[in-house]
């Protein structure tokens, strides 16, 4: 009896699907459309959604990225692998600040060492299952090593690998596939790809600051901003009882080597800044042969200014960031960031006034402001400050092994969050039969 009503149930229920799908109000192939759809390449749209972000590394000649690390050693043009990979050179000086490119590269060779830890980003080998596409061309290096002074000769070295690696992108189809704007290209230093960036303006590219950049180049909607690699060692064991008073020092300031565009905020809070016994503002000068031994010392002397100092400020230059705001992170000293145009890594995660202090230009030059306010700051929030200082400078931290949450990994979120707008863009190039009409709106 029981059996025969479960069969009439599931008539029932047979003769109710069928009438509906006859008559339109129940369309299946919505409920089926994940399954049906195609999969092209083996990859499903919208991959990045949970998992890490699947990044296929181009492997290019070692002349691109490693070989300028070891000028002088003998012609390697075996694969770069975790077992091989030449560690950064520790008498790079004040290069390894815009060593980002690096450290990218570095991360995606890693195997995991048999961990079960997550990361953002892993390599994957077949470029059809890639979300992303890695450019391993140390653009800042190649900047640095062939012809740093511009108008060197050996600077032609820099502008051919530019040409040579534009070469190897266009001939790409998944370069031509997206236009390259599911590309990544680290771009850290200010000058860095210089003479052809404009042809590779779609891409992601991974930035310092837009201060040089055209916004049809580069855009905070876009591209990435990275932060400097910390040149002064970081303070890992700052436990002291009482950090306020342990640090009798206000404000450190930290200068430059002289150049002529140093900028003018800067030369000016250099001179407001001379009277004022606790205040340590520290200026080297240097050139040719001495260079290296100049930033030696100051890194120490920096060291030193910035763990028994309150406050360290950051003001703008010849460009709105560089590398004493992320000296100043991982040495705990409170960021005060004078810059009417800075943009700060990872902003849409981190907040950057639980843990800095912010001033225009126009306030931080007028005479005795900035000292006042500083001064009156309590003490119990500058060690909350302190505190949170200490909290997320692991995030601001370029190693190997990449470690969860470290520069890189958020780095590499931080790609993953672009994207979204770089598919965007790809599927309505695809489709449209005119410019973009949306760019051209009144």
């Amino acid at each position: 009896m029981v059996g025969k009503a479960t069969i009439s149930v599931l008539i029932l229920a047979l003769l109710l699907l069928t009438t509906s799908i006859f008559i339109a109000t129940v369309d299946l192939r919505s409920y089926l459309y994940p399954i049906l759809l195609p999969r092209p390449g083996g990859r499903f749209p919208c991959s990045t959604g949970g998992g890490p972000l699947m990044v296929y590394m181009y492997d290019l000649p070692r002349r691109f990225h490693v070989g300028m690390l070891r000028r002088r050693s003998p012609a390697d043009e075996s694969p770069v692998t975790a077992e091989n990979l030449p560690p950064w050179p520790s008498n790079s000086g004040l290069k390894k600040q815009h060593s980002v490119e690096y450290w990218m590269m570095a991360s995606l060779l890693y195997d995991g060492g048999g961990g079960n830890e997550t990361r953002e980003a892993v390599r994957v080998w077949d470029p059809e299952m890639a979300d992303a596409f890695f450019v391993p061309f140390f653009s800042s290096l190649s900047f640095n090593t062939h012809g740093h002074n511009m108008t060197d000769p050996d600077t032609e070295f820099d502008r051919q690998l530019q040409i040579d690696i534009l070469k190897i992108l266009r001939e790409s189809k998944y370069w031509q596939r997206s236009g390259g704007r599911d590309h990544v290209i680290p771009m850290h230093h200010p000058n860095a790809f210089r003479f052809f960036r404009e042809q590779v303006n779609t891409s992601i590219l991974i930035v310092a600051d837009f201060g040089r950049y055209p916004k049809e180049i580069s855009n905070l909607r876009k591209d990435v901003v990275a932060p400097y690699v910390h040149v002064v060692d970081s303070f890992t064991d700052d436990n002291s009882p009482d950090p306020y008073e342990s640090r009798t020092t206000l404000l450190f300031f930290r200068g430059r080597t002289i150049r002529k565009d140093e900028g003018i905020v800067r030369a000016k809070l250099a001179k407001l800044l001379a009277g004022y016994d606790d205040v340590i503002y520290e200026q080297s000068f240097a050139s040719g042969a001495n260079i290296k031994v100049v930033c030696t010392i100051l890194i120490d002397l920096s060291t030193q200014g910035m763990r028994s100092s309150k406050f360290c400020l950051h003001p703008a230059g010849d460009t709105p960031s560089s590398c004493r705001l992320f000296d100043a992170i991982v040495s705990h000293c409170v960021p005060v960031i004078v810059s009417d145009q800075i943009e700060l890594p990872y902003e849409d995660e981190i907040d950057y006034t639980q843990f800095s202090i912010f001033f225009s230009d126009k306030e931080a030059l007028e005479p005795g402001y900035m000292i006042e306010q500083l001064r009156q700051i309590p003490k119990e929030r500058w060690v909350e400050m302190w505190r949170h200082l200490k909290y997320i400078s692991h995030h601001y931290e370029f190693q190997y092994p990449p470690k969860k949450g470290d520069a890189i990994d958020m780095l590499w979120r931080q790609v993953k969050h672009k994207l979204p707008r770089a598919n965007l863009d790809v599927h309505r190039s695809r489709r449209l039969k005119v410019p973009d009409w949306w760019d051209h709106r009144r």
